[in-house]
């Protein structure tokens, strides 16, 4: 019987060393531990993924090469397939190197380099264009990267070479229900080639990508695994034999969107957080839903020992806020603080006085509030080192109902693909595990208290028509007369979410990166550009920053 062992594991972009530190550790482990015959990485496992430009730096190359081949020249008694951006004639490619007992004895050139969605390979690397099949332990393993398995050529030339298994080594980030799409597409290689195939899947946070893991294997039968454990590291371990694969160290991952989707948003924070160099957070904590479960992720990932949060009342608050923002620093057991923001606010309208004169108050006012805001928690950021998170959520970012400085400010944004009705589930399930919000968070109605009596609906459509009016916008990319039809929701909603959407687009370029949970999120997914003359809707640009 063949074993394999597969890594799902975290490799930090740039941190070669640490990198190399790690694959060497696991190389040894999978040897030592398990006895197996083959280790597989996932992809660009000595840089991590996406490494992005610094592959362009000739001296970061340099270093990986060098790095690259003390592993190589250390390898002994397993073969290991590793991944590397590799520079051959002037060209980088996106590469795996067969390893055994001290040398290369083949290697694989990625074929299908993405060019969509949060992936740009084109811009670095050339397509290869050989298949990479390789005997061990009497079986022939064929290899292939990520995007080579979404396509048909890659795995059917892998199986006409040979092959009697093919391993597939991935940097594949979530969204919603990934593993079901991962799934269909090793039914579709396997109907075609009648072969098994393995999916490895690398595992952390990377700025708004999170690698979830879930690998999952099929059988020449086409039985497919349960995929493997979600957003954790480890050394996963297959035996193989006539077609057959046999799972032996092969932990079962939760698939239920909420507990996943939970997971993600709680690894893509805690990894932001921990592998840049900070040991805390801080956070103003209103009473409303957003920033509750922001606190209850920050607790989640970090521990609550190092989550600060801080009511930051005004005149507008309402004593019902600051008793649900004191009940849940109590329940997660979070550092709680609460600092007056009315001195400021009335400082700033005073030193206004003569500009402001025979004017009448309104959003100026109110986004001195959240300004004000902002301002300290950066103050506490500043003289104790914590990073502030920022709460706002995608339905208030699609429509630009945020604050510029203000509630958008911050370095990370644990929120920001998530739909307001999404932050309502979340909360709910996270309180079905264990009680971290208090019930008077998810019931009342939403509002940004910075006006008398003002509640969210006051200015947007109800939640539940805005986020679907943004998801066919901003995720499906769908016309309004499209929108109109599909919903029943009267035009002139859907035309002003949409005019909304394309005149925040200013706001959101200076919006902190948040984890992505959807298939497409405000960042990398969606490049449009800020000056336009493009207004499907009609509706000009806002001036509500």
């Amino acid at each position: 019987m063949l074993k394999i062992s597969l890594a799902q594991d975290d490799f930090l972009v740039g941190h070669i060393t640490a990198n190399r530190d790690r694959i060497l550790d696991l190389i040894r482990r999978a040897r030592e531990e398990q006895q197996a015959d083959l280790i597989v990485f996932p992809e660009l496992a000595l840089t991590g993924y996406p490494p992005e430009d610094l592959v362009l730096r000739p001296g970061f190359m340099r270093r990986t090469e060098e790095v690259f081949d003390d592993i190589v020249s250390s390898v002994r008694g397993i073969d290991v397939v590793l991944t590397w951006p590799r520079c051959h004639d002037g060209n980088r490619f996106n590469s795996a190197a067969w390893v055994r007992d001290g040398r290369i004895v083949a290697t694989y050139d990625k074929w299908d380099l993405p060019n969509y969605a949060v992936f740009d390979e084109q811009r670095y690397f050339v397509a290869g264009h050989q298949p990479m099949v390789v005997e061990v332990a009497g079986v022939k393993v064929g290899v292939v990267i990520c995007e080579d398995a979404w396509a048909t050529a890659p795995v059917v030339a892998a199986a006409a070479a040979g092959a009697d298994i093919i391993v597939s080594s991935n940097a594949s980030p979530y969204y919603r229900d990934k593993h079901l799409d991962r799934g269909e597409v090793l039914r579709q290689r396997n109907a075609e080639t009648g072969l098994p195939l393995v999916y490895l899947n690398c595992v952390g946070g990377q700025d708004e990508l999170v690698f979830d893991g879930h690998s999952l294997a099929i059988d020449a039968a086409g039985n497919l695994s349960p995929p493997a454990s979600l957003c954790e590291s480890h050394l996963l371990l297959l035996g193989f034999e006539s077609g057959r694969i046999e799972y032996l160290d092969w932990p079962e991952g939760s698939t239920g969107e909420l507990p996943v989707a939970y997971r993600v948003l709680q690894r893509g924070l805690r990894d932001y957080v921990l592998k840049n160099g900070f040991e805390s957070v801080v956070l103003g904590l209103s009473g409303g839903i957003d920033s509750a479960l922001t606190a209850a992720l920050a607790a989640d990932a970090l521990g609550p020992e190092a989550v600060h949060a801080v009511m930051l009342p005004s005149r507008h608050t309402s004593e019902l806020s600051l008793v649900l923002a004191t009940e849940q620093i109590d329940m997660l057991g979070i550092h709680g603080d609460n600092i007056s923001i009315e001195p400021i606010f009335q400082a700033s309208t005073s030193q206004l006085s003569t500009a402001f004169a025979d004017t009448r108050e309104g959003l100026a006012e109110e986004n001195l509030q959240a300004r004000a805001r902002g301002m300290l928690l950066m103050a506490l950021s500043n003289k104790f080192g914590h990073l502030v998170l920022a709460t706002s959520n995608k339905s208030e970012l699609a429509v630009g109902y945020s604050t510029l400085y203000g509630d958008m400010c911050g370095g990370f944004s644990p929120l920001k693909d998530c739909l307001k009705g999404l932050v309502y589930r979340l909360a709910e399930w996270r309180n079905s595990v264990s009680p971290a919000i208090p019930e008077g968070v998810i019931s009342r109605p939403p509002s940004a208290e910075l006006a008398p009596d003002q509640t969210d609906q006051d200015t947007l459509p109800p939640y539940e028509l805005l986020d679907r009016i943004i998801e066919a916008y901003v995720e499906q990319d769908r016309s309004i007369s499209e929108i109109v039809e599909s919903t029943g929701i009267e035009e002139r909603i859907v035309r002003r979410v949409a005019g909304m959407v394309l005149t925040a687009e200013f706001k959101r370029r200076q919006s902190a990166p948040g984890p992505r949970v959807t298939r497409k999120a405000f960042g990398r997914d969606r490049r449009y550009p800020i000056t336009s003359g493009w207004h499907d809707s009609g509706v000009r640009r806002s001036d509500d920053s």
